[in-house]
Parts: C-alpha cells; sequence; structure tokens
C-alpha cells in the first residue's frame, strides 16, 4: 500500500499528517498490527514463495515436463490412455519425490535464518522492545546506536553525536552528522540532515527517529525497485547456469533431429513426438535444481551443527572454494576478552590517578559496547558519589578517542582516552609524576619511547588526557585541544590456547591466513611470534598508502599481517587479493567492516556482530572461533563434492544411455523404449541420486580449495558418455545378434541393462578411488540396491505386463549381467585414467 509521499523533512511532528503523529511511548502493540497489515511488511522485494503448493508446482515448471503433460494428455484422447495415465503417473511420482526433499530442506533453511535475524529496537507500548527489521511500520519510534541499520525513512526527533554512512545511497564517502531540524522542501537528499534513511548505518552516537516509509515507499526501496538489484553471482551459480544452457542445446538439436527422422522413416507422429520428449526428459537433468537446493541445505544444516549459520546458500561453495581468510586478531586469533594490565603515568610508573580517569571515561560512555571499556570497569571500581555525566562525545574511526565531560567540586572535567597517537595530537602540555604539568615537547620523546617498549611486548596502548572547562556543561570536538597528557592504559588480550593447530589445520586445507589489525606494526609482530609466525611479513597502513594498486598486487600474497590499517583500506586490500587470483573470505564483525564484507567471495560475521556487519555477511558464525571455520570449510568442501557428484552422474550414464538410445532408434524398425518406459527409467536412475546429499566424501576431496570448472564437467561427459555408449551398443548387437530377441524381449533387456547399469556406476563415479575403498553413505548405498532388486522383479509382476516389460529367460539375465560387470570394471579402468591426465 501506498505510504505517505510529503517532504517530511520540512515539516515538524505537529505538522506530520495524523497517521504519523505517535506518542512518546511509542505505538501500541494493536496499532502495530493494524499498520503492518495496512502498510505491509517492511522489506524491498516480498519473501521468496516456500508454501506446499509453490514448491509443488515449482517440480513441474520445466517446458519439457510441460509439453509432455500436454502430448500424453493428446495420446490419452486419441491412442492410448493406458500408457498415458502410466506416463502422468510415473512423471507426478518424480514430481513429488523432488517436492518432498525440497520442502524438507526449506524448512531447514528457514529455522536457520531466523537464528541470526537482523532486529531493530523501538519504543512499544511505553518500552523498548527488540523486534524483527521486518515488523517495523511507519508511526515507530526507534532508537539507533553505533552499528544499527536504519530499519526504515525516518525523522529524527532526538540525537547525540549522531554520524550515519550514507555511501550506498548518497555516494558521501565520509559520515553524515544528523540532528533535530526543520529544513525547506527543495533541499537536495543529501542535504537532509534530519532525516535518517533506510538502509544507512549508524557510525556513531545515538538517537530516536520516527518512522515515516518501510519498504519499496523508502529512498533504498524506489532505487533498489528500479535497478531491480540482486546479489553478485558466485562462481557456482554461473557454472550451474552454463552447464544448464549446453545440455538445453544439446537435447534440443538430438531431439528434434529425432523427431524429424522418425517421423521421415514414415513411423506414427504422436508415438515419434512423445518417444523424442520422454528421450529429452532423460537427457536433461530436470533434477538438478531441486538436488542443488536439497544438497545445499543439507550442507547448510550440517554446517550449523557445527556453530556456522549460512545466509546465502549459493555461497556454500564459494566459502569451499576459499583459498585466503583475512581477518582481525581480536576474538580470532586472540581469546578476545582484553585485559588492563595497568595504568601508567608519563614516567611509566603505576598511577592510581590515570586508572580513575579511565574508569571515569569507560564507566560513562554510552556508544557501542566494546571490550576495552569492559576490561577498565571490570579491573577495580571507584565511588562516583562525588561526580556527575553531563555530556559525551562518542568515539569514532576518524578521531579514534572518547570524551565523557563530568561535573565534579564545582568545575566541569573532560577525559578522554583513544589511540595513542590521537589523544597526544590534542594535548599541548602533561602531568608528571609529581603533579607539575609541563610542555608536551619536553617528554614528547619519553612517552614514544614506552608506547614503543609495550608495543614491543605485545601491549596495546592507549593514552588518557583531561581539560578543565569550569561552568561549561557542554562540549563539543573543537574543545578537544590544548588537553593535559595524564598517562597510559597497557591492555592484553592472550592469543588462543589452540590457535597454532589451528592455523596449522587452515594451511593443511589449502587456506592461507592473513591478519588484518589496526594495532600498530610491534604490537602485531609480537603476536604473530606468539602464534608460531616467526617470519611474518608486515605492512603497515602508513606504508600501504604509498603503494599503487599495481604493486599492492604484486606485494598482496606475500604478506601475512597488515598492522595500523584505517577502515577503508581493509576494501583495497580484499579486491588485491581477489585480483589476485584468490578466492577471499573476510571475517570482520564491526562497523567498519561492511565494505569489505561486500567486496570479499565470502563475507563471514559472527552472531554477536554489529547489525551491518551481520547483513553484509554471507556466512554467521556462532562463535568468533577459527577452529570454527575450519569445520565450515571442510562442510562447504563437502557440500560442493557432493553437488558435484551430481552432476558427473547426470553426464554419464543418464546421458550415455540416451544417447546411445536416440542412435539406436534410427536402425530398429520399432521404438527401442516405448515413452512410458523411458521416463520410468529415468524415474528409477534419478532415485539413489536424490540420496547423494547425504553422501560421504573422500578426505582427498576437502583437502584443498576446488572450483567449478564446465570444461572438465565437459570431458568427463564425452569420456564416460562414450564408455556408457559403447556397452549399450554391446547390449543391442547381444540382443539381437546373439539372443534374437523380439520387440518386446529387447526393450525388457535394454531396459534392465539400462537402469541397472546407471544406478551402479554411481558407486563408481561417487570416488576417486577405486568404488571397493570408498564406502557410500547408508542411504546411497540402501537407494541404489533397492533400484536395482526392483528393476529385475518388475518384468515378474502385473505391473511389468502394464508397462510392456515380459519376463526374460536366465540366458538373456546372466548376458546382461556379465555386460554391466564389464561396464563398471571398464568406467573403473577410465576414471583412473582420466583424473591422472585432468585435474579436477
Amino acid at each position: 500500500m501506498n505510504q505517505h509521499s510529503l517532504a517530511f523533512w520540512s515539516l515538524s511532528v505537529a505538522e506530520l499528517p495524523q497517521p504519523l503523529q505517535t506518542a512518546k511511548e511509542g505505538l501500541t502493540g494493536a496499532e502495530a498490527r493494524e499498520r503492518l497489515a495496512r502498510y505491509g511488511s517492511n522489506r524491498l522485494k516480498p519473501p521468496k514463495r516456500s508454501d506446499v503448493l509453490t514448491l509443488l508446482l515449482a517440480q513441474f515448471k520445466s517446458p519439457l515436463i510441460l509439453i509432455l503433460f500436454f502430448a500424453t494428455a493428446l495420446s490419452f484422447f486419441l491412442h492410448d490412455p493406458v500408457d498415458a495415465l502410466i506416463i502422468l503417473t510415473i512423471v507426478l511420482v518424480s514430481g513429488l519425490l523432488g517436492f518432498w526433499q525440497e520442502r524438507s530442506a526449506t524448512n531447514a533453511v528457514e529455522k536457520l535464518l531466523a537464528i541470526v535475524q537482523i532486529k531493530a529496537a523501538v519504543l512499544r507500548d511505553g518500552a523498548s522492545k527488540e523486534i524483527p527489521v521486518e515488523e517495523i511500520v511507519p508511526g515507530d519510534i526507534v532508537i539507533l546506536n553505533a552499528g544499527d541499520i536504519v530499519p526504515g525513512d525516518g525523522l529524527v526527533q532526538e540525537s547525540k553525536d549522531l554520524f550515519v554512512d550514507e555511501a550506498m545511497l548518497t555516494g558521501e564517502t565520509f559520515p553524515v552528522e544528523k540532528g533535530f531540524a526543520v529544513l525547506p522542501a527543495e533541499t537536495p537528499l543529501g542535504q537532509r540532515t534530519n532525516v535518517v534513511w533506510m538502509g544507512t548505518h549508524v557510525v556513531s552516537g545515538s538517537a530516536k527517529a520516527l518512522v515515516i516509509s518501510t519498504g519499496k515507499e523508502t529512498e533504498f526501496g524506489k532505487v533498489s525497485e528500479r535497478l531491480k538489484l540482486r546479489p553478485q553471482e558466485t562462481d557456482f551459480e554461473r557454472g550451474i547456469r552454463q552447464f544448464g544452457y549446453f545440455l538445453m542445446e544439446v537435447t534440443l538439436v538430438l531431439v528434434v533431429a529425432i523427431f524429424a527422422i522418425n517421423v521421415y522413416l514414415a513411423r506414427p507422429v504422436l508415438d515419434s513426438f512423445l518417444f523424442s520428449l520422454a528421450l529429452a526428459v532423460g537427457l536433461t537433468p530436470q533434477l538438478l535444481p531441486a538436488i542443488i537446493s536439497i544438497n545445499l541445505a543439507h550442507g547448510a544444516k550440517r554446517m550449523a551443527q557445527v556453530k556456522v549459520i549460512v545466509k546465502r546458500l549459493a555461497s556454500i561453495e564459494n566459502f569451499g572454494s576459499m583459498n585466503v581468510i583475512c581477518s582481525d586478531k581480536t576474538g580470532t586469533l586472540t581469546e578476545g576478552i582484553v585485559h588492563l594490565q595497568s595504568a601508567l603515568d608519563v614516567e611509566g610508573r603505576p598511577s592510581e590517578k590515570v586508572l580513575l580517569h579511565a574508569y571515569l571515561n569507560a564507566f560513562y560512555e554510552t556508544g557501542f559496547t566494546n571490550p576495552i571499556d569492559e576490561a577498565i570497569r571490570t579491573h577495580r571500581s571507584f565511588d562516583l558519589s562525588g561526580y556527575q555525566k553531563t555530556d559525551e562525545i562518542p568515539y569514532d574511526f576518524l578521531r579514534k578517542r572518547l570524551s565523557i565531560l563530568v561535573a565534579h567540586e564545582e568545575t566541569h572535567l573532560m577525559v578522554t582516552k583513544g589511540a595513542l597517537a590521537n589523544v597526544l595530537g590534542v594535548c599541548s602540555a602533561a602531568e608528571t609524576e609529581t603533579g607539575t604539568v609541563v610542555d608536551i615537547a619536553a617528554v614528547r620523546d619519553r612517552i614514544q619511547q614506552h608506547f614503543e617498549e609495550f608495543s614491543s611486548q605485545g601491549f596495546r596502548t592507549l593514552g588518557v588526557a583531561y581539560r578543565k572547562l569550569g561552568t561549561e556543561s557542554r562540549m563539543s570536538k573543537e574543545d578537544e585541544a590544548g588537553m593535559t597528557f595524564l598517562g597510559f592504559l597497557v591492555l592484553f588480550d592472550p592469543p588462543k590456547a589452540n590457535i597454532l593447530d589451528t592455523i596449522t589445520q587452515l594451511k593443511n586445507l589449502g587456506v592461507s591466513l592473513k591478519v588484518i589489525t589496526g594495532d600498530n606494526r610491534l604490537v602485531s609482530a609480537n603476536v604473530s611470534q606468539q602464534m608460531g609466525l616467526s617470519k611474518t611479513k608486515i605492512i603497515t597502513g602508513p606504508d600501504l598508502r604509498q603503494l599503487s594498486d599495481e604493486a599492492l598486487l604484486r606485494h598482496v600474497g606475500d604478506v601475512d599481517v597488515f598492522a595500523e590499517i584505517e577502515p577503508n583500506q581493509k576494501e583495497r586490500i580484499i579486491i588485491a587479493l581477489r585480483k589476485a587470483g584468490n578466492v577471499v573470505g573476510y571475517m570482520g564483525d564491526g562497523i567498519n567492516d561492511a565494505s569489505a564484507l561486500h567486496a570479499a567471495d565470502v563475507g563471514i560475521s559472527v552472531e554477536s556482530a554489529v547489525d551491518v556487519a551481520k547483513e553484509a555477511a554471507d556466512i554467521v558464525l556462532l562463535e568468533k572461533d577459527l577452529g570454527v571455520l575450519v569445520q565450515g570449510v571442510r562442510e562447504g568442501r563437502t557440500t560442493f563434492a557432493n553437488t558435484l557428484k551430481y552432476v558427473f552422474m547426470a553426464t554419464s550414464a543418464n546421458f550415455g544411455n540416451m544417447f546411445s538410445m536416440a542412435g539406436v532408434s534410427l536402425f530398429l524398425p520399432f521404438l527401442p523404449l516405448l515413452p512410458k518406459q523411458i521416463v520410468l527409467t529415468n524415474l528409477l536412475t534419478d532415485f539413489p541420486e536424490m540420496t547423494i546429499a547425504t553422501d560421504r566424501v573422500d578426505n582427498e576431496m576437502i583437502d584443498y580449495p576446488r572450483r567449478w570448472n564446465i570444461q572438465v564437467i565437459r570431458k568427463f561427459m564425452i569420456t564416460f558418455g562414450l564408455v556408457s555408449s559403447v556397452f549399450d551398443y554391446l547390449t543391442f548387437g547381444v540382443l539381437l545378434l546373439v539372443l534374437h530377441a523380439n520387440q518386446d524381449q529387447f526393450r525388457t533387456g535394454w531396459f534392465l541393462e539400462s537402469v541397472i547399469s546407471a544406478s551402479l556406476i554411481v558407486l563408481v563415479i561417487r570416488s576417486r578411488k577405486p568404488f571397493f575403498k570408498s564406502r557410500p553413505s547408508q542411504y546411497l548405498l540402501m537407494a541404489t540396491l533397492l533400484v536395482v532388486v526392483a528393476t529385475l522383479l518388475l518384468p515378474l509382476t502385473p505391473v511389468g505386463k502394464i508397462l510392456g516389460l515380459p519376463p526374460l529367460p536366465i540366458s538373456f539375465l546372466l548376458l546382461i549381467g556379465i555386460i554391466v560387470v564389464g561396464y563398471i570394471l571398464s568406467a573403473e579402468m577410465t576414471k583412473r585414467i582420466f583424473y591422472s591426465k585432468v585435474k579436477v
């Protein structure tokens, strides 16, 4: 439904339309439900329908299946209703099998995605509560803090040092300050400083905003609607699409040719048409979309068991192909629990005054939660009954410091802490151990010396400074000047106990670790040594600025640690690594990680990350631990390997059988298989392949990264398709020239050989090892044996008679068995030669 298209930035709250005028306590639950029904869900596009009927119909949407339905219906009325009903029944059973599996997979994925759902804080019924972003409605009052994604276009009601990153909407590089105001109606979008826009994110500060528009009615919604934005296609998706086009081209040419020749040979037109269509259904792996969905969903469920939640299923393949992982060290390589080692004065001696000032700053800050302030607060408590907070300038990534203003003993004291260089940059004096204030120049060298000493020991060092503002109860960033440097905060975050083993496991999987950190070179070098990386090559942010893109491209692969890195440099590093031919994963959980997460092939975040990082990620870890990542990579590769197995199966025995049938139909006076028999063949050979998602994967298939390769698939199809065809024609020759089979015996013999060989070849193709050395999963083995037994018994049943499959003499069965065994052994030898010459 249309929402309010008005210049709301030019109106005060009292001038807004009545539906948008909300009480200070926010909407009631009943009002919110009514508005959700009126305006719809807060989404840019409707969720993909996954109800029962939609999924069921999707199994039959292939053009070939629809044409087959039409031709079968025509046959029902004009020719043979029994055969038509049989074909329809088999196609429906095949579709229902796909539906059952895909429905289960879809439900599983929906449950997993709910775990990492993005939520927003709103005022409802007078209290702040977290609700899913999709439930935000016009008139809601949202509470915004650093790291939050803005859930709708809204008017700022109150704010405190609010800075918002609007780059994705306006292209503006730097965060924009927002606040309460009434602006002229003609104000351009980029200058509407009283409005927050959906999809942008808060860099620092806090605010309350009244939501005016949601979903498609937002500015971002209008842009995405015009551009029809879709996620970047992965290698895997591109490969599947190319593979589908390739098979469709082959099928179309073959089917048209077969139909034309059969008509030319004066065979019944409807029978020829049905035969050609059934052949096309056998040639095309119409189960491919369902098999891929099932496989990826099974993979996502297995990955969830090792605490890895997949938000975008197609990213599993990239996850398995990943050969470089970039990560910060905090919480990933280290314990992630920062400890305050000591608070020291300018001379490097323990100082109670430095600790008190640091505690004041950490106790009163209200920005985003961070481990440094938590470490200061838990290190020791002070009685602050004589202090009262009056103002705050939150931390941001440009200033790299946080300032608090407190009232104490009839004066106002500003306390600032942050990165040492950034704190020193606003200091003109320093306080010595005796309380004497001296010029900063007199002690700068000493401060730098202490800093290098602490850093070389692996400690992170912050600076603390103060300034007395007299009676001023408010402050601005301009007041961060002429301050007095007080001392150091020395912090440490020890490496994880098992980190060396984890890095070794990643290396054994062919994944190299690149550390990207804001810490200085000395701290980074010390931590690297503690992790056993003795010959670490380090490059710093200032060094990076001096390098051209071409020079960075040449050196990026050799660098292990990127230190003193600015937020905007992360994306540049990721892009350089990708251009160098790597599949790059980036692990980030902070406000400044969103662009790097988007730039990477696989964006990885953690469940505790800020909203903007979780939203940008393809994969979310429930624990910030590289050990979890190792297991996730293994599962990603397992999923990719099983998907590739189905593709190989669909392009070997199935393709060879149908190709052979098409060829022999030109020389036989009768159709080698009736349309109903072809469709049944297709159903029976697909049945074991539907269990492929549960199959075991050999270690060599997950030992190193693999990528989708359509050339290898073509070579595989030609090689194994030819082997299959050789034994198919051998079967034709034996049946006609040795056993002198009649028409029905020929069809039964060919049906048995075709189904049994295509089912058993699955056990050969699924592994690079000899089939007797690699154990398939229980489900795959049972499904394969079940199909073989059912196929052998079918001609002995009344159903076999209906299908035109009479029982065969023992001599027929023995010779067909010998041919199948010969085919399996030949495929095994061909497999060994193929993998020795072609790298997959």
